[in-house]
């Protein structure tokens, strides 16, 4: 796995927590435009922090998890996979759980 192993890791976490979509009737994925609104402040912003921090020298990727695919300013593609994936896998936690709580 080594160098596709964070990309791997993302995609897991998707799996896990996709069929919360199905079971819960979540409605996370059937808005598209509410989840781009919802994870685009914070994708925009963890995102300039991590260009400037790896600019500043104060952050870093080991090169042997990361696949080496880059963005400007060096920025591996996992760590903007990771600021849409982890928020997404939260949003269908919290809309589970909503969901499972007013059935009560």
């Amino acid at each position: 796995m080594g160098r596709f192993e964070y990309l791997l890791l993302m995609a897991g976490c998707l799996a896990c927590t996709l069929p919360l979509e199905f079971v819960y009737d979540a409605g996370v994925w059937r808005r598209p435009r509410r989840l781009l609104a919802t994870l685009a402040v914070p994708a925009a912003v963890f995102t300039v922090w991590d260009v400037l921090a790896i600019d500043a020298g104060l952050w870093s990727f080991d090169r042997r998890w990361v696949t080496g695919w880059e963005l400007p300013f060096g920025l591996p593609v996992e760590e903007v996979a990771f600021f849409l994936v982890v928020p997404i896998c939260a949003i269908l936690a919290y809309e589970a759980v909503r969901r499972t709580l007013e059935g009560r």
